[in-house]
């Protein structure tokens, strides 16, 4: 018997696709009901077979169910499971936690003569309407990832909603940039505690000020004017912090395997991919803006002149832009070549030289092949990465979960570089605001031993960035 108390005055009709996408979703609607239809059951038990993620996801939700029904007799499964007792999930408000209802009998539905009740979809939003018939003082919300489906129910006079829980942000325009623009009159502001010292051939300020506490360690500041103040925040605690001046590697006295920074954002990456003390890296932006180029070179540098990192992992989404070219011949590393076309071309530019010759060239492109390793993602679970330089390449295309599985490979002296851009995602159900890509920048900001630029101007060619702007 579906509850009707002001307390818990809402009912949410979950659809296959939600459970497939986040298991967890059982458990995010806090104090409100939760109702599964039939189809949707047997849609689970169809889609629990296989090695990929939805099947994954599938059979989870089947384990969580199993174990909510622990103990439960029959007229239990009518008057509603609980969802508060049993610690499934952790950090669940358990305090404020509603019901699963099961469909225990079958309902009278009026479906437009347009609509036939054998597909799943219909006889999902069937459901729906009987239950708004039945319970009129309930309110009937049907939840689902299919945007066709969320349009036949508001035809049909069913409320729908999308699943917005595995939202990082409810904008992607909020994302955090990784820069900071100070205002003009910021010494005068913050200079009053003013300590300042050299360490290493580098300027470091201690501050305290209003702006001090809108501040995220490794955040790089500017300031816009002839002589341009770069730096970035190295320690904070409370309302004071320790700025350090940034490396300028636009010129050719500090160049990264002989590429110089092109703008702000460039060289403010190079300063984060170049640290040893910043384990994990996120670079976002669109096609052109250096991306890979940047932590290619920066890789080359650490791996092979710094003797810092024993070798460079690369690594991508295997999510095709347009149809599948099907199965491929070889070893994983041949299997993968056709997707690493980005770190062919990039690795084109950095070694192309006309010292040595043909043979030159050769000579180095046999020494980059032993040090550069490219792997599948697929294979990835289970693994540890000791003393590597792991590059994520397309992260936008990657899940929370499948991020999280990723990042946590690294070993002792690892640094994760993950590089991506939130408008170009080929992933079904995957959107700017629910991308692992973003969903690690938000996560990640606060931690000491990370960083993140946006890069937004294209350094590729005019044309690129023409295209960029007007297609």
């Amino acid at each position: 018997m579906i509850s009707s108390d002001d307390d818990r005055n809402r009912l949410f009709i979950l659809d296959t696709n939600v459970l497939m996408h986040d298991p967890t979703a059982l458990f995010r609607f806090q104090e409100h009901d939760i109702y599964l239809p039939m189809v949707v059951l047997e849609e689970l038990d169809a889609g629990k077979k296989g090695v990929s993620e939805v099947a994954r996801n599938v059979r989870q939700v089947s384990r969580f169910i199993d174990e909510l029904m622990q103990g439960i007799g029959v007229d239990e499964i009518e008057l509603g499971i609980p969802l508060s007792d049993r610690g499934l999930v952790e950090g669940l408000d358990t305090a404020r936690c509603g019901r699963l209802f099961f469909q225990t009998h079958a309902l009278t539905t009026a479906l437009p003569d347009g609509l036939p009740g054998n597909k799943p979809d219909n006889n999902i939003l069937g459901t729906a309407l009987a239950l708004q018939n039945e319970h009129p003082d309930v309110g009937v919300t049907l939840v689902s990832k299919d945007i066709n489906l969320r349009i036949k129910a508001a035809v049909l006079g069913v409320h729908a909603e999308d699943y917005f829980n595995d939202r990082v942000l409810e904008d992607v325009n909020l994302l955090y940039a990784g820069t900071s623009r100070l205002p003009q009159d910021f010494w005068q502001q913050h200079g009053d505690t003013l300590e300042s010292w050299q360490k290493d051939g580098r300027n470091y300020y201690r501050l305290s000020g209003p702006l001090v506490e809108s501040w995220f360690p490794n955040e790089c500041v500017y300031l816009e004017e002839e002589q341009g103040f770069e730096a970035l925040v190295r320690e904070l605690d409370g309302d004071s912090a320790v700025l350090e001046t940034a490396i300028d590697f636009r010129g050719s006295r500090n160049t990264v395997w002989g590429i110089s920074a092109r703008n702000r954002e460039q060289n403010f990456a190079l300063n984060l991919l170049m640290d040893p003390e910043v384990d994990f890296v996120t670079l976002v932006g669109t096609a052109g803006t250096g991306k890979t180029l940047l932590a290619l070179a920066a890789g080359l540098t650490q791996t092979l002149e710094e003797n810092r990192y024993k070798e460079i992992v690369m690594t991508r989404v295997t999510v095709p832009v347009a149809e599948d070219i099907g199965f491929l011949p070889g070893t994983e590393e041949e299997k993968m070549t056709p997707w690493m076309g980005a770190l062919m071309d990039n690795l084109e530019v950095l070694t192309h030289s006309d010292i040595g010759g043909d043979w030159g060239r050769a000579a180095t492109n046999d020494l980059l092949s032993n040090r550069i390793k490219i792997r599948s993602m697929n294979f990835m679970r289970g693994r540890t990465f000791l003393n590597k330089y792991l590059i994520l390449d397309e992260a936008q295309n990657l899940t929370s979960k499948q991020m999280k599985t990723l990042v946590t490979r690294a070993g002792p002296g690892t640094k994760v570089v993950c590089l991506g851009n939130v408008a170009q995602i080929d992933t079904p159900y995957i959107t700017e605001t629910s991308s692992g890509l973003t969903y690690v920048v938000d996560r990640f900001k606060g931690w000491k031993h990370s960083g993140h630029i946006i890069l937004t101007r294209g350094e590729r060619s005019r044309l690129a960035d023409y295209a960029s702007e007007t297609l």
